[in-house]
């Protein structure tokens, strides 16, 4: 990084061509798949509604860690895609 560079400003970052297209594509699988989790977020969340009023209102605790799991996952894409960072999330790294 050259001297007064904006570290907080990802848009004055230089990349070459073929880079953009490759954020590009990214962009577009996780666009799908931030879709995917808000699906898979609104059937846990329905899930756990009925089983949070079946069992004395107790919600399922591995339920309730994969809906932070995915929720996790989504902020980190969310990020990506707005190009806050350059951090892909999983599947193009590990899941921490």
């Amino acid at each position: 990084m050259q001297d007064g560079e904006d570290t907080q400003n990802p848009t004055t970052f230089t990349r070459p061509e073929e880079e953009l297209w490759k954020r590009l594509i990214y962009m577009l699988i996780l666009a799908a798949m931030v879709s995917v989790a808000q699906t898979i977020l609104f059937l846990i969340a329905c899930i756990q509604f009925i089983i949070f009023l079946i069992d004395n209102r107790n919600p399922n605790a591995r339920l309730a860690e994969f809906g932070c799991l995915v929720g996790d996952w989504v902020a980190k894409a969310a990020r990506y895609l707005s190009i806050s960072s350059d951090a892909k999330p999983w599947p193009f790294k590990e899941m921490d």
